[in-house]
C-alpha cells in the first residue's frame, strides 16, 4: 500500500508538472503564432510595396522608352573609359621609356661621334661637298644619280633611314640630304627627326620627295620635322638641280667664313 502511494505521489507531481509545462509551452506557441501572424502581415506588405515599385518602373520605362538605352549606353562608355584609362597609362610608360633610350643613344652617338673627330683624316680632296640621296627604291636611286651627275659633286645613296643615319656618322660634308617619305621601318619624317636631333647635323638641309602629292598636311608635317623644301614625285629634273646647287652654295660661303 505505501508502495503505491508512493508511486500516486510521483505520478501526481510529474502529472502537475507536465501541466504547468504544457501552459508554458502553449503560451510560447501563441506567442509564435501571433509573431508569424505578425510578420506575414508585414511580408504582405512589403511584397505590394515591391509590386508597386516594379510597376511604376514598368511605366517608367513605358513613358521614357529610351532609359534602358541611355543607361546601357552609359555602362558601355564607363567600360571603354576604364580601358582608354589602362591605355594611356600604357602609351605613357612606353613614352618615357622611349625618350629614356633616345637620351642614352644621344649620348652614345655624342661619343661616337668625338671619338671619330678626332682621329687622323687622309689628305683627299675636299673641294666640293656630297650629296646624301635616300630611297628605298633601286630605280629612284639610279634616276637620281643621273638627274644629279652633272653637279660634279659626290653622291652618297642609301636606302634605308638607318642607312642614312650611319652614312651621316661617316661622314661629315654633305651640302644636302635628298630623302624619300615613303620607306618601311623608319619613314622619312622619323630619318630627319633623327637628324634633327644631332647637332653634328642638325644645320643639314633636308629636300623632301614623295609620291603622295604636296597638301598642306603632309607639307607641314615635313616642314615640322625639320624639312626646307617638299618635292612631289615626277619631279622637275632641273628645279631639283637647281635647288640642290644653290644649298651647296650656301654650304661653300658658311665654309669659306669659318
Amino acid at each position: 500500500m505505501e508502495i503505491l502511494e508512493q508511486q500516486l505521489a510521483d505520478a501526481d507531481r510529474v502529472s502537475r508538472r507536465s501541466s504547468v509545462r504544457g501552459d508554458v509551452l502553449g503560451d510560447a506557441l501563441l506567442d509564435r503564432t501571433h509573431r508569424i501572424a505578425d510578420l506575414e502581415v508585414r511580408l504582405g506588405q512589403l511584397e505590394a510595396d515591391r509590386v508597386a515599385e516594379r510597376k511604376r518602373a514598368d511605366e517608367l520605362a513605358a513613358a521614357h522608352p529610351d532609359v534602358s538605352g541611355l543607361l546601357r549606353e552609359r555602362d558601355e562608355l564607363q567600360l571603354e573609359v576604364r580601358r582608354l584609362g589602362a591605355e594611356l597609362h600604357e602609351a605613357r610608360e612606353l613614352c618615357v621609356a622611349a625618350e629614356d633610350r633616345c637620351d642614352l643613344l644621344e649620348r652614345q652617338l655624342d661619343a661616337v661621334e668625338k671619338s671619330t673627330a678626332s682621329l687622323p683624316v687622309a689628305n683627299a680632296p675636299q673641294d666640293m661637298p656630297k650629296i646624301l640621296v635616300v630611297d628605298d627604291e633601286p630605280g629612284n636611286l639610279l634616276a637620281m644619280t643621273a638627274v644629279l651627275a652633272t653637279l660634279d659633286q659626290e653622291l652618297v645613296t642609301v636606302a634605308s633611314g638607318r642607312e642614312a643615319l650611319k652614312a651621316l656618322l661617316d661622314h661629315d660634308d654633305f651640302a644636302v640630304i635628298i630623302m624619300d617619305v615613303q620607306m618601311p621601318e623608319m619613314d622619312g619624317y622619323e630619318t630627319c627627326a633623327h637628324i634633327k636631333r644631332r647637332p653634328r647635323n642638325r644645320d643639314v638641309p633636308i629636300i623632301f620627295l614623295t609620291a603622295m602629292g604636296v597638301d598642306p598636311e603632309h607639307s607641314a608635317r615635313g616642314y615640322a620635322a625639320g624639312a626646307v623644301d617638299y618635292i612631289s614625285k615626277p619631279f622637275d629634273p632641273w628645279a631639283l638641280r637647281a635647288k640642290v646647287a644653290v644649298f651647296t652654295s650656301i654650304y661653300l660661303e658658311r665654309r669659306a667664313q669659318q
